[in-house]
């Protein structure tokens, strides 16, 4: 049974992302909004669509600054552009994390504020749907990131590995590009947060399996 059922979920999803109709040409000349771009997925970012020929507008505010308004920076932008972007039926493509979707330990501030973006984006999509406003929300769901402060926080700690920048990149790019309402990346990241659904509080002995426990305490 387990085997038939993990193998509908692997057909699924082989469906779900072998459904692509991206195409690289229409975001010539598209006008993108990109912030924090100084580093990681973000700069990356910048690379591609530049490649591409998009018009770009980049911010990068200071990582502490971010830390402190992870959240309310996201709505007070999305406040500002939203009228601009139903004239134009734009798209919002929202960079957040699997801390967003499944806690973990030792990280508790983070995953708090990629949990609030989950919920406002996911509500936003909402009202958007039933007030019939043509504004593509597509929220990315990353893995742990190639920023040096992302690699730095858990450094010692968990024993995930880092994901290629330029890669996931790609991955969001192609997201928003064909409206998709998700992005997971590394593919197998949609996989665990299904799994969080059945299964919302694993055993304690499963998490330690991804920790360094000692190290963790003395941090």
């Amino acid at each position: 049974m387990k085997v038939l059922l993990f193998t509908g979920l692997g057909a699924l999803l082989f469906a779900y992302y072998w459904d692509d109709n991206f195409d690289p040409t229409r975001l010539r000349g598209a006008r993108v909004l990109l912030t924090g771009a100084s580093a990681g997925v973000g700069e990356e970012l910048a690379y591609h669509y530049a490649r591409l020929g998009s018009h770009l507008v980049l911010t990068a505010p200071t990582e502490a600054l971010l830390q402190k308004v992870n959240f309310l920076s996201y709505v007070q932008l999305t406040s500002r552009a939203l009228p601009s972007l139903t004239d134009s039926k734009g798209s919002l493509v929202v960079v957040s994390s699997l801390l967003g979707r499944v806690p973990a330990s030792f990280s508790i501030p983070y995953s708090a504020a990629k949990f609030a973006l989950d919920g406002f984006f996911g509500s936003l999509r909402r009202e958007l749907d039933v007030q019939d406003v043509n504004v593509a929300v597509t929220l990315c769901v990353l893995g742990l990131r190639d920023r040096a402060s992302a690699a730095e926080g858990v450094r010692g700690v968990s024993r995930a590995r880092t994901a290629p920048g330029p890669q996931a990149a790609l991955a969001v790019i192609r997201g928003g590009a064909t409206r998709a309402s998700g992005v997971f990346y590394p593919w197998r990241l949609h996989l665990l947060c299904l799994l969080r659904g059945w299964l919302p509080r694993p055993p304690a002995w499963f998490v330690r399996q991804d920790l360094n426990v000692s190290a963790a305490a003395a941090a």
